[in-house]
Formats: structure tokens, sequence, C-alpha cells
């Protein structure tokens, strides 16, 4: 593997940059170091031409120019006194092909000197970051010398996706970092007999109550954590836009919480404590937008000591589970599910017997096709049933179709629902629904198998969908009573529902096998079919399918998030330890 950078963060202030040139790029420098605390030292000679930027800097007094060819001694001598007079780093600004550049990068390079040659990779010992700058907070981009101007887009595309004053949220919570360690100090101090009687009147210790010498260590850890929760789970908008008030009152929760924690790590610690007995959470985590968990399973993802999670749940929900829970991802592919499976049941149990809350994470809704029932029915004969939570969850199969702007039910166009699985029991086709002229069909777990399903829903004698009549005779009568759904019939293949990569293909079924085909699988995803499907949305008579990407269903600057809501409910409960 090629080595890349080693990413730093360097204190410039008051130090010596010597900046070799007098172009654009050389005043870019200077404003550079200007901006981190650095003094910057201009090297150039007197009858050089100046970039306008330059000049000013000059005439205003920010800038020295040293007005004269850069030479050996000027790096050894122009610097701080306390390091002997090296300066801290040397900008060349001509580029790679004059001659001065190598002739500089090898010299700094004998000296141990921090060079940088603009253009010229393999004559620097550091690069710049193209940097985003927003107070305490920087966000820093590099190819490793591949492209700036593609550093620059990169920097660009991440800076436009976060919300303003991020980085005034982060001074705001680095006071609220430094106020929790004054109150550590003080907890400690009073705890070690190190403040006088005066000095602890006048400084009280508000979280001196809920330590201990025998935990103190202990509640220290605590603290961070605290905090770390807070910065891990609150959605970033929301962290934009906390202000001092919220800040203090984030303080008083905590001295709240504290005292609740310590009696409960005091009760957990006492000799008469019992294990406790292991519990099973059956969750679905909706069809793919974290804001769309319920509270409740958000909860069951905070508070669980082992999440067995199925291959399909979504990024954006594990992203939620803390990093300190083990996680499972189910190894589910083709031959394989069965085994997979019996994996997962094992851990569970394993893990239950244990005295772990265990939490079978699954996409949707943990009863709509998800093995939910048959995950009950195996803890219940192994004796659990007392120990099993089902959580709902928001099934795809009603919330995608919303998605794509598809009602299920709509007055006068479609007055019942029907979800069906594209494929049976160990990979046998199921049963094809009749058509009913007001009926919203949805499939499942379908779209590989789209062109047999078609043909099952549109003819009596697809080898999948074949069913005969008894007859007397002996001989096999094809049975044409199921009333066939016309080729006509709008359709729409949905994948990735409520993800920001989100697709919608709007056709018939007579295309949707050739669509799909030509567009490619983006899974998971599920086929709805009925009139429902143009109830609002109408197709291109001139286009075979339409293809639309994309999802914006949640975007309200003041939609709370669930993180928030969930961390606000815990801090106000007591259920987050501090």
């Amino acid at each position: 593997m090629e080595p890349v950078s080693l990413l730093t963060a360097i204190d410039c202030t008051a130090h010596i940059h010597l900046i070799v040139g007098s172009n654009p790029l050389a005043a870019a420098r200077c404003a550079k170091s200007l901006q981190v605390g650095a003094k910057p030292l201009l090297i150039a000679p007197e009858t050089a031409e100046l970039h306008y930027a330059l000049q000013k800097r000059i005439e205003g007094g920010e800038v020295e120019w040293l007005k004269k060819s850069f030479e050996e001694s000027d790096a050894l001598s122009l610097g701080r006194e306390e390091i002997g007079g090296v300066v801290d780093a040397v900008f060349v600004t001509y580029g790679p092909r004059d001659p001065l550049s190598t002739t500089i990068s090898k010299f700094c390079r004998r000296n141990r000197i921090p060079v940088n040659v603009s253009d010229a990779p393999s004559l620097c010992t550091f690069s710049l970051l193209s940097t985003h700058t927003d107070g305490p907070l920087q966000i820093g981009v590099t190819t490793n010398g591949r492209g700036c101007k593609l550093s620059s887009r990169i920097r660009r595309e991440i800076a436009s996706s976060l919300p303003s004053q991020l980085g005034a949220a982060c001074s705001r919570l680095g006071t609220i970092r430094r106020k929790i360690q004054e109150e550590d100090h003080l907890s400690h101090s009073a705890l070690a007999g190190e403040l006088d009687e005066e000095d602890s009147i006048d400084q009280s210790a508000n979280f001196n109550k809920l330590v201990t010498e025998a935990d103190l260590e202990a509640a220290k850890n605590r603290r961070m954590r605290w905090l770390s929760q807070i910065c891990e789970y609150w959605p970033l908008r929301r962290l934009a836009n906390i202000t001092d008030a919220d800040a203090e009152t984030v303080l008083k929760s905590y001295a709240v919480q504290s005292s609740t924690a310590a009696s409960h790590d005091h009760t957990r610690n006492s000799p008469s404590a019992v294990q406790k007995r292991g519990r099973i959470v059956l969750a679905g985590s909706g069809p793919g937008h974290p804001d769309l968990l319920t509270r409740a399973t958000h909860k069951a993802i905070l508070s669980a000591d082992l999440i067995l999670a199925d291959k399909l749940v979504p990024s954006g929900v594990l992203d939620l589970i803390p990093r300190r829970t083990p996680v499972h991802i189910a190894r589910k592919f083709p031959g394989n599910a069965e085994q997979a499976q019996e994996e997962l049941l094992s851990l569970a149990l394993e893990g239950v017997k244990s005295g772990k809350t265990v939490l079978r994470l699954k996409q949707g809704d943990p009863y709509i096709y998800g093995r939910g029932g048959e995950e009950y029915e195996f803890f219940r004969k192994e004796g659990y049933e007392k120990d099993i939570c089902v959580l709902p969850g928001i099934t795809s199969a009603l919330s995608a179709p919303m998605f794509a702007t598809i009602p299920a039910t709509q007055r006068g166009v479609s007055d019942q629902v029907l979800i069906c699985t594209g494929t049976g029991r160990k990979g046998k086709p199921s049963t094809p629904p009749e058509y009913v002229p007001t009926r919203t069909v949805v499939f499942l777990m379908a779209l590989h198998r789209i062109e047999a399903l078609v043909k099952d829903l549109t003819t009596w004698d697809s080898a999948d969908a074949k069913v005969f009549l008894p007859s007397e005779n002996g001989k096999e009568v094809l049975d044409k009573t199921r009333k066939l759904w016309p080729s006509s019939t709008p359709c729409a293949v949905i994948e990735r529902a409520s993800c920001p990569d989100q697709r919608v293909i709007r056709t018939t079924l007579e295309f949707v096998a050739n669509a799909i085909e030509s567009e490619g699988s983006r899974p998971p995803g599920l086929l709805v079919v009925g009139k429902s499907c143009e109830a609002l949305m109408k197709g291109d008579p001139a286009r075979k399918w339409i293809v639309e990407e994309g999802f914006s269903g949640l975007e309200f600057d003041e939609f709370p998030g669930v993180e928030e809501l969930v961390i606000g409910d815990q801090l106000n409960a007591g259920k987050i330890e501090a």
C-alpha cells in the first residue's frame, strides 16, 4: 500500500515563516502565515515586481520585506532566538522548474527545516491542506499531490454540507468541557483536603457529592463519556444552533444526572447486587433514514449490550450504535441464508444466557417478512418468553410508496393494499395474486426475478405460476379462472427508500423488466403495482419508463432529529451514564 501523509495540526503562534518569491502565491502564503499567528518574512530582490496584495501588506506593516535574493544563512539566522535563529518553515513559490527551488529544498532537508515548494511534492517535506475554517473548527483535505483543484472541490463540498455556525458550537462545547474539568478539579481537591474551609465556601463544588475516594477515577471517566455522548448523538444542526443558555441547561442536566448515576453505581457495586437477567429485543429499523426510527428502537440501540443486525440495515442507522457496543452483521448471501440465521440465533441465545440485553435489529418491521415471528418462537421454546420485547418498525412496504408519491389507498382508485413476497420459502416462487382493479400490490424481495414475476401476473402458463385443476381422467387441466393483470398496469420500482440515493423507476408491467435490466439494480428495492402508481404522478406516454433520483422527504431545519429527542429524554430521565 502506498504511504500517505501524516496529517497534523501545528500551533504556529509567533513562528517565523520565510516566504521566497513575490508572486500571487507568495501573497497567499503570507496571508496564511498571518492567519495562523506566525510572522512572515518575504525574501525577494528589490527589483522584483510585487503582487498588489503583498504591496498592501508590506505598506501596512504586516509583512517585512527583505530586499535581497535568498541565501542559506537566511534560514539559519532569521528565526526565533529561543531555537537558535533557525526559521520555523520555508515556503518557496517559484515552482519546480526554477533551479533555486531544488537548491533551497536540498539545503532545508539537510538542516531539517520544514520546506514547501509549490507544485513540487517531491521537493516538499510538508504540504498545506485545502482548509475550511469556522472559528476553532478546521477541516483540511489533501490528495497527496494528486491535484490541488480536486482538494479544493472536495473541501467546498464538505463545507457546504455542514450547518452554519458549527464553529461557534465547537466553542460553546469547549466551554462545557472546560467547566466540567473545573468542577472535576474542585471535587478532587475537596476530597484530597487541598482546599481550606474558606475556599470551600467561596468556590462550592457542585459535583462533590457524587464522588467518593473509592470511585473518584471512575467518576472522572464517566464525565468525559457523558460529554462524548452529547457530541456524538445530537444532530449537527442542533449543535450548530446551541446557545449559551442551552450550554447552561446541559450543565444543569449533567449535575442532576451525575448524582443519579452515582447512586446507581453504589447500588451496582454493593455485595447484594444480583446479576441481571438477559433480555432479547426484536426491533425494526424502518425503511432507511435514521430519523424514521421509532424512539423506542433508538433507545434500544443506545442501551443494548450486543447488537445483531440484518445485512440490509442501512448505514445511517448503524452509525447511531455507540462505539463501545459489539455489533455482528448477518452474513447472509445466496445459499447461506439459513446458516446465517442460525448463527444469529446462536449468538443471541448465548448473549441472553450471560445476562446481556441483545438487540436483533431488522430492516423495516420485524413481523413483515422479517422472520420476527420465527425468532419469537425460537426464544420462547428456549424458555425466554417473558424476556422478549418486540418493537415495531416503519415497513418499507407502506412508507416507500409514500416517498415515491404513491398513495397506497386513494378514494376512487384503490381501496385495498396487499403485501406480497416475490420469492417464497427456500427461493421457490410464491402464488401470484389475481388482478383486482382497485387493489395496490406491494412486492418485497421480487426484483431479482422480475421477469418471471411479470409472467406470473400476466399469464396462466408461466412455469412458476401454473395451477392445475383436479381432473376425472387424470389429465392435467390448467386453471384459467385466476384474473390476469393487464400488461399496461402502472407500476413503480422503489429502491433504497428514504436514503440519499433513493431511486424510483415509473413504468408499466410491460416494460418493468427491461427498465431494471437497463438501469441496473440498487438493493434493497420493491415493486408497487396498481392504478395508485399514477394517482398523483402521471407517467409520460412518450417514454417507456421514467427514472427519478434522490430523496427529499425530511428537509426541515426545525424538524428535530430522533437523536435530539432521545438525548433530551435520557438527560431528563437520568438514563444516560454520566
